[in-house]
């Protein structure tokens, strides 16, 4: 199934469940944190790769779900950030990548 299908079927699922309210956008930000909470937790823990492929999954779902609250879509808020960091410099200190300006 490609990305464009699979954000169709969230928002479809997501509109049965009357999930899609712009009003619904806090209470969705707080269900991305919670997933990636959780995702965290599964990674710090050593646990297994279905785990942490089913939080990452319930991460970009809720992602999605959040831009199409706030009326955006995924592909481009996806695209936008990938245009800003496309041609970032900088370099990786202890496994966290560092903005050239901030060296």
């Amino acid at each position: 199934m490609t990305f464009d299908e699979l954000i169709e079927n969230i928002t479809q699922w997501a509109d049965e469940k009357g999930i899609l309210s712009p009003d619904n956008a806090p209470k969705q930000s707080m269900k991305v944190m919670e997933e990636l909470g959780e995702t965290m937790g599964a990674i710090l823990k050593g646990k297994n790769t279905d785990e942490v492929i089913d939080g990452i999954g319930d991460i970009l779902v809720t992602v999605i779900i959040l831009a199409k609250q706030l009326g955006l879509e995924p592909t481009e808020c996806l695209e936008s950030a990938w245009n800003e960091i496309k041609n970032r410099k900088g370099k990786t200190v202890n496994g966290t990548f560092i903005k050239e300006e901030e060296l």
